[in-house]
């Protein structure tokens, strides 16, 4: 069992999908969890209340991940009311369809605020304040191994940046005690890819176990990184897609 009891997180993006599902996964594990949330006020207390009731202190922070300020401010913020910091899940991320040829750059600078500077800057505002044992993971997708149809170039492309930023942060922090590792998940059933949405069934398909994953499934491979029993293991990337791209 995955003994997290002392250990203080902060999750971006944890009200909704895989993020909320890392924030009760870690508070269960015995982890005080901050997380930031956009726009979702009543999800995030919900999440909050969650976490409440397995006996941890939960905290929700509204802050826009594609903000500099917000994202700093949000690590000051989990510091001071959790007394310190030992994980840091960078899970926040938005999503961007549609051809190269018809780009929108506002739309795509939009992504790579999200999901690549973001957990830059939230790595950089954390890193201080880890110390020997800590953990930061990073969620990235499957789709940067592989991209088996079109209209996700710009999405896969900001995932795929997301290996070399965990690489290269390891062996950073490394000589610290830091350990830094990504989770590649696949085809996840959330609000924004439903395991009975019109893609699903192609999506399945392309699995080696034919099904899409539980959110907790993802938020398990987290915890685990984010636990001792993974003290030897960074710079590494676990992907946990079905056998997506076996």
């Amino acid at each position: 069992m995955i003994d997290l009891t002392g250990k203080r997180a902060l999750v971006t993006g944890g009200s909704r999908g895989i993020g909320a599902a890392i924030v009760r996964t870690l508070a269960e594990a015995g982890a005080d969890v901050a997380f930031t949330y956009q726009a979702s006020a009543d999800r995030a207390e919900a999440v909050a209340a969650a976490i409440a009731k397995v006996g941890r202190r939960a905290v929700a922070i509204r802050a826009d991940s594609a903000d500099p300020q917000a994202i700093a401010r949000a690590v000051e913020e989990t510091v001071a009311a959790l007394g310190g910091l030992d994980i840091l899940v960078n899970s926040a991320a938005v999503g961007h369809y549609g051809p190269i040829a018809e780009l929108d750059l506002d739309a795509f600078q939009a992504l790579m605020d999200v999901n690549v500077r973001a957990p830059v800057l939230f790595a950089k505002a954390a890193i201080p304040h880890l110390g020997d044992g800590g953990r930061i993971v990073t969620i990235g997708s499957g789709l940067a191994e592989r991209v088996p149809f079109p209209g996700v170039t710009a999405y896969a492309m900001s995932k795929a940046a997301l290996t070399s930023f965990t690489r290269g942060l390891s062996r950073e922090l490394g000589p610290r005690g830091v350990t830094v590792n990504l989770v590649q998940p696949g085809s996840t059933d959330t609000e924004s890819n439903p395991a009975d949405g019109p893609a699903a069934e192609g999506q399945r398909s392309l699995t080696s176990l034919g099904r899409y994953a539980d959110p907790r499934e993802i938020a398990n491979a987290v915890a685990f990184l984010a636990s001792p029993a993974a003290s030897v293991i960074t710079g590494a990337t676990l992907t946990a897609d079905a056998g997506a791209i076996a």
